[in-house]
């Protein structure tokens, strides 16, 4: 019989919050860097592929359709075989994957990597915050979340920067295998320093035994229905339309700036910028919440933040843009931090988190998708409504400031 993560766990100490938390830094950054090789070296990439701009764009974009598929399943698979066994197969995957790919010549042999690589993320997403919450001191969950977020913006930061000089140095070949090599660190890393909590064993056989004389509708009334709360919705939602904004920002404020005369190199700051200054956010915003022992004023301060700096970005140039962005980078994309800081609070039973982690990454897999979707719907057809997209998406983003105050975070 499978051990279950909700078991009842015995009573030991934690592990040091630095050192777990840099582990798990490091394997968020092998993984987002896995996602981002390609956009900076996509024109080779559809040379080398013999395909146009569409298709190419596939190979970044089937990372966010599989988040919408696997997010809840990897939730349920977390729960059944543990957040750390559920990384480790993750990140072996993201290797085989990658060494995989290094070597096909066709773009649907291509495609199958790259959505193997996803999978990996999705993974690593779900159960990176659970295995936080299992081995680290509730009391320093706030910075602990904080250095782990930090991995996936990095990441995405590194994948920018490390892509073109690997590639033209070390060819395809080299540049796909040697961030295979580097999500082996991780995984050799991650294996020997992250030491989940002894289980019960006895209390783990009992849970699995009634568990599964449980029908589906029981499991609902008595488990599953806290993810139908009205409360559990009002927290989602500000985090989903925070990644609206969030993709908005990226996907568009560039073709806003280069209509408005910019250098297309210098509006290429706008996708950096804000993740560069999440370094300071993101650990500002975790140590002030462990200090507040209260997670719902950052989250307002976030969301509140991102509502009125995402018209500005799209409409402004000058010394109020670069401004804008600036407060963007240290109000608004500290808000991801306690947003999964907070979660545990909201769903009021810590064993709910390997499901829970599943709904939330759905959640934010949507509204990334809807991210590239409704600006795009709102500009038209010529890409010129900037102050009708930026008005929607700014009383949008106040909704979802009035859906953080309005909810009750435990």
């Amino acid at each position: 019989m499978s051990t279950s993560t909700e078991s009842v766990q015995k009573t030991g100490s934690y592990q040091n919050v630095f050192v777990v938390a840099i582990v798990l830094f490091l394997v968020a950054t092998a993984v987002t860097i896995m996602q981002y090789k390609i956009p900076t070296i996509m024109v080779p990439i559809m040379e080398q592929f013999a395909i146009d701009a569409n298709t190419a764009a596939w190979t970044m974009s089937i990372f966010t359709f599989t988040g919408i598929v696997l997010a809840l399943p990897v939730g349920m698979l977390s729960r059944k075989f543990g957040p750390k066994n559920l990384i480790i197969a993750a990140l072996i995957l993201d290797i085989i994957a990658s060494v995989a790919g290094a070597f096909v010549s066709d773009i649907a042999l291509l495609l199958v990597t790259r959505a193997l690589e996803g999978a990996s993320l999705v993974c690593v997403i779900a159960c990176g915050p659970v295995v936080l919450q299992q081995t680290v001191d509730p009391a320093r969950m706030g910075i602990a979340t904080g250095i782990w977020m930090l991995g996936g913006m990095l990441g995405a930061t590194f994948g920018g920067i490390f892509t073109p000089l690997l590639y033209y140095n070390t060819g395809f070949a080299g540049l796909w295998i040697g961030y295979a090599i580097f999500t082996a660190i991780a995984l050799v890393a991650f294996v020997l320093v992250i030491k989940m909590p002894p289980v019960d064993t006895h209390a783990a056989e009992q849970e699995a035994l009634a568990n599964a004389n449980k029908t589906f509708t029981e499991r609902f009334k008595t488990e599953y229905r806290v993810f139908f709360k009205p409360n559990t919705w009002l927290f989602y939602l500000p985090h989903a339309i925070f990644q609206i904004l969030l993709l908005a920002v990226l996907s568009f404020a560039p073709t806003a700036l280069q209509q408005q005369g910019m250098d297309p190199a210098l509006s290429g700051l706008v996708s950096t910028i804000p993740m560069l200054l999440a370094i300071i956010s993101s650990l500002a915003f975790g140590a002030i919440s462990d200090a507040m022992h209260r997670c719902k004023p950052l989250v307002i301060i976030g969301i509140v933040s991102m509502a009125i700096c995402t018209p500005i970005m799209l409409n402004v140039t000058g010394p109020v843009f670069w401004g804008t962005l600036v407060v963007m980078g240290l109000l608004a994309m500290g808000m991801p931090t306690v947003v999964i800081a907070a979660y545990p609070q909201v769903l009021g039973d810590p064993k709910l988190m390997t499901v829970g982690m599943g709904v939330l990454l759905l959640v934010q897999s949507v509204g990334q998708f809807l991210g590239s979707l409704v600006p795009g719907m709102l500009l038209g057809p010529d890409i010129s409504n900037w102050f009708v997209c930026g008005a929607v998406l700014c009383v949008l983003g106040l909704i979802g400031g009035l859906s953080a105050i309005v909810c009750k975070f435990k």
